[in-house]
Parts: structure tokens; sequence; C-alpha cells
């Protein structure tokens, strides 16, 4: 589907300090839309603007993230983050612990966060040879308002 709404890219820098503007700048493009839904996409922004930051170049020197926000149509929004590649992996849910080792487990649970609170999330390469960054996204459904009745 084409997107109906498209916002400006944001760039910023690889740093978890950024997060605080992060949040503040998804919260403030997000303005209008039902605020249970923005404080979802919020939390989830983080947890993959985090994940660019810990994971990839995008936490070293000189590096960045690249947020991107989509509306298509009135049903969904897509918020998404590209990072800088040279993390050797691709995003994914852990599966091969124990029981135990998920209880002591402090982090990697964030990209589970984000499959249970989005429609879909996945990733993609941002080119197909080497490790040159990664797209990763959560689309949203948006819960239609209701049109009130007249008489």
């Amino acid at each position: 589907m084409t997107p109906t709404r498209v916002w400006t890219h944001r760039l910023y820098p690889g740093e978890l300090r950024e997060l605080a503007r992060v949040r503040r700048e998804l919260t403030a493009d997000l303005a209008g839309f039902d605020p249970g839904v923005a404080d979802t996409l919020v939390l989830c922004g983080s947890e993959l603007f985090a994940n660019c930051v810990r994971y990839t170049a995008s936490g070293t020197e000189n590096g960045a993230v690249i947020r991107t926000l989509w509306l298509v149509g009135d049903r969904s929004l897509t918020l998404g983050f590209t990072d800088d590649g040279l993390g050797g992996t691709v995003p994914r849910i852990p599966t091969t612990r124990t029981s135990d080792e998920w209880e002591r487990a402090e982090g990697q649970r964030g990209l589970l966060m984000v499959q249970e609170l989005s429609t879909a999330w996945g990733y993609s390469p941002v080119c197909p040879f080497g490790d040159l960054g990664t797209h990763t996204w959560a689309t949203f459904t948006l819960t239609p308002t209701p049109t009130p009745l007249t008489r």
C-alpha cells in the first residue's frame, strides 16, 4: 500500500542519551493520534532505537540512527529505524534459552515486546551485500474512530 503520509526522516547520533529526544520527537509527531497508540509506538521505538545503538556500528563514534514514520490510510502506522550496520547479526527474538536463562536475562526481551505490541515487525538489509545497515520496522493497527450517528 502507498503511504498517505510520510513524516520527515529524523537522524540521531547513535548514543543512548538520545533516547529522551527520540521519545519527545516521536510523541510530538504523533500528536492527535490515540494516546494509547502513541504511547505504544514510543515504547517500541525506544527499544528499536536502543537496539541500533547497542548492537551495531550506530553505537560507535560518529554512528547514527535514522527514524522513519508513515501512515497508510487511516488504518496503520509504521515506525522504523535504520542502523549503520556492522552488527554481524540480524534482529531476532532469541529462542534458544532455557526457562531459567529467560528468567535471569535482563536484555534481549525488547523484540519480543515489539512483536507482542505491534501488528507485525521485520527487518531488511540496507544493501543486499555486506553488513552496511539494517532497517527494522514495526506496524501498528489503528482503531477507527466511530462516526457519530446523525438524527
